[in-house]
């Protein structure tokens, strides 16, 4: 890694809070007909942020909707709660997946780099299928925001290999002016 880099991170804050929404209609149903929710993808992000030793501040299930999406990232973004904003699901090629469309018009800056590096390290461990994997990441109001792949699979490799090692290092730049 590069002296900057290095010394970029060394300035950035230690301890984020983290805003974790899992984009799931199924699951929504579910919570909304009041069985236990099991959300593998969810609790596992909580329990990696966790032992980073960061701080899950909040954590929702939303059903894919355009609107409930945008409305929950809008006001997550305009709160001062939080630093970090990652959404899981909701992010493939069916009609459905609206994620990726619907948080993408609140970003300020775009991290083309994450999806790519995402997508690099997926086929590193499948292959071929890795082709159908979106996901973005940018910064907005000073807070980084991710969008992944509601797999377990995919939510683990982004977190352990991408957002926790550089998500302090992104909200230190996404604050400066």
């Amino acid at each position: 890694m590069s002296e900057t880099a290095l010394k970029h991170k060394a300035e950035a804050p230690s301890q984020l809070r983290f805003a974790l929404i899992t984009v799931s209609t199924s699951k929504a149903k579910e919570l909304k007909a009041g069985k236990p929710l099991e959300d593998p993808s969810g609790s596992l992000a909580a329990k990696l942020v966790e032992e980073a030793g960061h701080k899950v501040a909040y954590r929702q299930v939303i059903p894919d909707d355009s609107a409930q999406i945008v409305g929950l990232v809008k006001g997550l973004l305009s709160s001062h709660d939080f630093d970090v904003v990652v959404t899981m699901g909701g992010t493939g090629v069916s009609q459905s997946d609206v994620t990726i469309e619907s948080v993408e018009r609140l970003l300020e800056k775009r991290l083309p780099g994450f999806g790519e590096l995402l997508r690099l390290l997926s086929f590193q461990k499948v292959g071929s299928p890795a082709m159908l994997t979106r996901a973005l990441a940018g910064v907005s109001r000073g807070k980084a925001v991710f969008c992944l792949p509601g797999s377990p699979n995919a939510v683990e490799l982004a977190l352990r290999e991408l957002i926790i090692p550089e998500a302090g290092h992104i909200v230190k730049h996404a604050r400066e002016r």
